[in-house]
C-alpha cells in the first residue's frame, strides 16, 4: 500500500494523508477503543474534506511540489501528515495518543519509521527523511535539537502549510505583490523592455536580472511587471530585514518550496552603498528566474558571476508628456512640464496626486504653475531632509543685482539648464559620446557676493525646489560613511528633481594630497569617489566656494561652468543700496552716490547694514535716514576689522 506508485496515482477518496494515517493505524493495539484510535482506523479528515477526494483538489499542490523537488514517497507522506497536524485537531490528538507519554502532537522520526516500515525502500526511513530534499529545502523542519534522533519531531512552516491548501500567507521579511506600493503608470518603453526581459529570463531557469532604479518603488513595479509577463506574482524579499532577523538564515529556509507552491518570482531588494558588493541569495531547489532591485551604487553578483543589469533612466520627453497627461488630465501645462522637468514615472505620478489634492483645496478647475511648485516642495522623501536643508525663498529678478559679465553668465546657465536634455540634438558623434544631462556649476567669490542668492534665483526661474546639502549630516569620521551619505543624498535629489546646493564645497571636493599616512589614503579615496559620482549626477548641482584654487584640477575639468562673483562696482553698489532700502527712506541722491562710491562692500554686508538701519528707524517710528545707515556700516566694517572710510563719516 505504501509503494511510491500508489502515491503517484491515488485512488478517489484515498489521498496521500489517508495513506499516511493508515500506516499510523497499524501501530494501534487491537483493543484500543479510544476516539483517537477510531479516527486513525476510519481515516477521518476534517468535516469539509469528507467524500470524494480528487487529485486536482486535494493532492495536486503537494504532488506538483513533490515532482519539482524530487521528493521520495515517504517524504511526500510525511509532508502531508505534518501539514494535517497544523490544521486538523484530531490528527494531532491521534499522533499524541500514539506517542504517549513522552511524545507530542507532531510526529517524531521514530513514529514515522514505525508507521512506514512496510514501504519498499532501499534505506531506513529515518535516514530518508533526515537527509532528504524536504529537510534540505526547508519544506520540513527537524525540532528538538538536543533530543535523540528518533525523538526529534517534524514540523512544517505555517505559510507552507497554507500554501498546500492553495492559500496565501505572510512569509518572514517579505511582501507579496505590490500592496503598499503607490500605483504608478509605467512608460511604454519600460513596459516593452520588461516583456523583453521576461522572455530572456524564461529561456533559462537559472537566469538572474538586476534592476537598478533611483526609486525603490519604481524598481519594484517594474519587477512586478516582469513577473506578470512570466505568468507569476512577485514576492519582495527585504534582504536587510532578513539579515537582521534573530536567525538570519530563517527567512530563506523553506522559501524555495513556498515560491514553487504559490508560483512566485523572488525579488530581492537591496540598499547598497558606494563600493559595496553583495551576493543575491541562492535558493537551492528553486527552479525559476530571480530578480533583484537596487539603487545606482554598489554591485551584485549571483552564483559567483555578474548577472544581467537593467538600469532605469528618466523617460524621454514624449513619454513624460503622456505620464503628465495621465496624472493631471487635459491640462495646458502638460507640454511645459514634460519639457522642463526630467522626472521619473514614479515622481510624476506622486506630483500628480499632490497637485490634484491642491486643486481641490484651492478650488482650481485646472492646475496652475504654483500648484506644481508647491507639490514639488511637499513631495520629498522623508529621508531627504535629514541630509539637506530646504531654501524655499522665492528670488525675483529684481533682487539679483549683478554686473553685465555676471548677468550674462547666469543667463547662459539658465539657458543651459533648460536645454540640457535636448542640447546635443543635431551635434556630432564626439558630442554625443558620454554626454549626460546633469549640470555641475561652481560659484566662486568672496563671502556676501550673492552666490547663494543666485542659486535661489536660478531655482525660482526653473521652478525647482532648492536644497542645501547639510555637510554636518553628510560628512562622517567613519571610513566609507561620507560616500554612502552623499550617494543617498544624490539619489534622493535625482529622483525628486531638485536643485542641489553645496555651500563651502571645497570641504568635500578639495584637492587630493600627498599620501603620508593612512588617513591621507582614505581621504583621497573619498575625494576620488565624490569626483566620479558628481560627474554622473543626473540633476543640477551648484557648488560655492570662496576660492577656485582650493579645488582639485581634475574636478574643475568635470564642471560645466565656473562663474566668478566679483565684488560689486560703484554702479552695482548703488543698485544694491536702492534694492535693499526700498522706498521708505530719506537718503538723498548725493548720499546714495556717496555710499555707492566709497563703501566697497559686498551685497551681504549692504544687506546687514540696511537691516540695522531699519531697526533704528522703526524704533523712532520714522523712515530710514543716513545716520541709521552709517551705524549699520560701522558695524559691518568692524566685523571686517576695518575703519569706515572718512568720506562716509556722518556728524550730528
Amino acid at each position: 500500500m505504501l509503494q511510491s506508485e500508489v502515491i503517484a496515482e491515488p485512488r478517489i477518496g484515498a489521498t496521500i494523508l489517508l495513506q499516511a494515517l493508515a500506516g499510523l493505524a497499524r501501530l494501534l493495539p487491537k483493543d484500543d477503543s479510544s476516539p483517537e484510535a477510531a479516527f486513525l482506523r476510519a481515516g477521518n479528515l476534517a468535516p469539509e474534506d469528507h467524500n470524494g477526494f480528487h487529485r486536482n483538489t486535494v493532492d495536486a499542490p503537494l504532488l506538483d511540489l513533490s515532482q519539482q523537488l524530487g521528493l521520495r514517497c515517504i517524504e511526500t507522506m510525511t509532508v502531508a501528515l505534518a501539514a494535517a497536524v497544523e490544521t486538523d485537531l484530531m490528527c494531532g490528538r491521534a499522533i499524541a495518543h500514539l506517542q504517549a507519554p513522552v511524545g507530542g502532537s507532531r510526529p517524531t522520526l521514530g513514529l514515522l519509521a514505525a508507521a512506514f516500515a512496510g514501504a519498499d525502500c532501499d534505506e531506513p526511513v529515518i535516514e530518508q527523511i533526515q537527509t532528504g530534499v524536504a529537510i534540505e529545502s526547508g519544506l520540513l523542519h527537524l525540532l528538538n535539537e538536543a533530543a535523540p534522533l528518533a525523538e526529534r519531531a517534524i514540523s512544517i512552516p505555517i505559510p507552507l502549510c497554507l500554501a498546500l491548501k492553495d492559500r496565501d500567507a505572510a512569509w518572514p521579511a517579505t511582501t507579496l505583490g505590490v500592496n503598499g506600493i503607490p500605483e504608478t503608470p509605467l512608460p511604454f518603453s519600460v513596459l516593452a523592455e520588461a516583456h523583453r526581459q521576461a522572455r530572456a529570463l524564461a529561456t533559462d531557469a537559472r537566469n538572474t536580472l538586476v534592476i537598478r532604479s533611483g526609486a525603490a518603488a519604481e524598481g519594484k513595479l517594474i519587477a512586478a511587471e516582469i513577473a506578470a509577463a512570466l505568468g507569476r506574482r512577485p514576492l519582495f524579499v527585504d534582504v536587510q530585514r532578513a539579515a537582521n532577523a534573530p536567525k538570519p538564515d530563517a527567512p530563506l529556509r523553506g522559501l524555495a518550496p513556498f515560491l514553487l507552491l504559490r508560483k512566485l518570482v523572488p525579488v530581492f531588494c537591496f540598499d547598497l552603498g558606494p563600493g559595496e558588493c553583495r551576493a543575491v541569495p541562492s535558493l537551492p531547489y528553486f527552479s525559476g528566474p530571480v530578480l533583484a532591485v537596487c539603487g545606482r551604487d554598489g554591485s551584485l553578483e549571483a552564483r559567483g558571476e555578474s548577472p544581467a543589469v537593467w538600469s532605469i533612466g528618466v523617460p524621454p520627453r514624449d513619454e513624460r508628456r503622456e505620464l503628465w497627461q495621465r496624472a493631471l488630465g487635459e491640462s495646458p501645462l502638460v507640454d511645459r512640464l514634460a519639457s522642463d522637468y526630467r522626472h521619473s514615472s514614479g515622481r510624476i505620478a506622486q506630483l500628480g496626486r499632490l497637485v490634484r489634492q491642491r486643486c481641490v483645496l484651492n478650488g482650481h478647475a485646472q492646475p496652475v504653475v504654483s500648484d506644481i511648485a508647491a507639490a514639488a516642495w511637499v513631495g520629498q522623501d522623508a529621508g531627504f531632509e535629514t541630509l539637506a536643508q530646504p531654501l524655499p525663498d522665492v528670488i525675483p529678478d529684481e533682487a539679483l543685482i549683478a554686473g553685465p559679465q555676471l548677468s550674462s553668465e547666469l543667463s547662459r546657465l539658465l539657458l543651459r539648464c533648460r536645454r540640457r536634455e535636448s542640447l546635443i540634438e543635431g551635434l556630432g558623434a564626439s558630442a554625443l559620446a558620454r554626454y549626460r544631462p546633469g549640470i555641475r556649476v561652481l560659484f566662486t567669490g568672496q563671502s556676501g557676493t550673492g552666490k547663494t542668492l543666485a542659486a535661489g534665483w536660478l531655482a525660482t526661474r526653473l521652478g525647482l525646489p532648492l536644497y542645501r546639502a547639510d555637510l554636518a549630516a553628510v560628512t562622517s569620521k567613519y571610513i566609507g560613511e561620507t560616500e554612502k551619505n552623499l550617494a543617498q543624498l544624490l539619489a534622493y535629489a535625482e529622483e525628486a528633481g531638485v536643485l542641489l546646493l553645496f555651500d563651502e564645497a571645497d570641504s568635500l571636493f578639495g584637492k587630493r594630497t600627498e599620501v603620508k599616512e593612512s588617513n591621507d589614503r582614505f581621504a583621497n579615496a573619498q575625494t576620488n569617489y565624490l569626483l566620479q559620482r558628481i560627474e554622473t549626477f543626473d540633476g543640477i548641482s551648484l557648488l560655492t566656494s570662496n576660492s577656485r584654487a582650493r579645488f582639485d584640477p581634475a574636478f574643475c575639468r568635470r564642471l560645466d561652468m565656473i562663474i566668478e562673483f566679483p565684488l560689486p562696482g560703484p554702479e552695482e553698489r548703488r543698485l544694491l543700496w536702492l534694492s535693499h532700502l526700498g522706498a521708505h527712506h530719506r537718503l538723498s541722491h548725493k548720499e546714495l552716490n556717496q555710499l555707492a562710491a566709497a563703501s566697497d562692500l559686498a551685497g551681504g554686508h549692504i544687506r546687514n547694514a540696511v537691516l540695522t538701519a531699519a531697526v533704528l528707524a522703526q524704533d523712532k517710528q520714522r523712515p530710514i535716514e543716513y545716520r541709521d545707515v552709517y551705524v549699520g556700516l560701522a558695524d559691518e566694517y568692524r566685523k571686517l576689522g576695518r575703519q569706515v572710510p572718512p568720506e562716509l563719516a556722518w556728524s550730528n
